[in-house]
C-alpha cells in the first residue's frame, strides 16, 4: 500500500472519531479514541514512540515522542488547540527528519470540520536539500479537482 492510500485510511479513522465525538476533546482523549479506531480498522500502529536524536553516531534519548507511527511509514501528530502556530509546523518537521519517515500528518481535532484541521508534510530523507513540502487540505482538494 502506498503512503497516499495509508494516509487516506488514517484520515478516515480520524474523521470517524471527530464525527462521533466532535471538537473540543482533550488531545489525550483524541489519542485514545484514534488508537481504538486504528485497532478496529486493522491499521497497524505504534503509539508514543520515542524518537532519538543521533549526534556524532550516538543515539540520544531527548524526550521526542511521536503520537503515532502508522505501519512504520507515516507519523501522525495530534493536537486539540484553537489554532495551529508556526511552532507546530517546526516540531512536525523536526520529527519527520529525526524519524526518517517521508510523510507526517498533523491533525487538529479542535476544529468544527476535521478536514480544516489537517496538514500533510512530505520529506524525502534521501534528498534533504530539497526541504519539506507542506500541504493543507484546501491545497490538496484544489489540486485533486484540477486533475479530474
Amino acid at each position: 500500500m502506498r503512503e497516499a492510500e495509508l494516509t487516506q485510511q488514517i484520515l478516515g479513522a480520524a474523521i470517524e472519531v471527530h464525527r462521533l465525538l466532535g471538537p473540543g476533546l482533550l488531545e489525550s482523549a483524541c489519542e485514545e479514541c484514534l488508537a481504538r479506531e486504528f485497532t478496529l480498522r486493522n491499521i497497524p500502529f505504534q503509539r508514543q514512540l520515542p524518537i532519538p536524536v543521533v549526534y556524532k553516531d550516538v543515539k540520544l534519548e531527548c524526550g521526542y515522542r511521536v503520537d503515532f507511527l502508522v505501519d512504520g511509514r507515516v507519523v501522525v501528530e495530534l493536537k486539540s488547540i484553537e489554532a495551529l502556530a508556526p511552532v507546530h509546523d517546526a516540531v512536525v518537521l523536526t520529527y519527520l527528519r529525526l524519524s526518517g519517515c517521508k510523510v507526517r500528518l498533523l491533525i487538529n481535532f479542535y476544529v468544527p470540520l476535521l478536514k480544516d484541521g489537517v496538514k500533510r508534510f512530505v520529506y524525502d530523507p534521501a534528498e534533504p536539500d530539497k526541504g519539506f513540502n507542506t500541504e493543507d487540505t484546501e491545497k490538496r482538494r484544489s489540486r485533486s479537482n484540477a486533475e479530474k
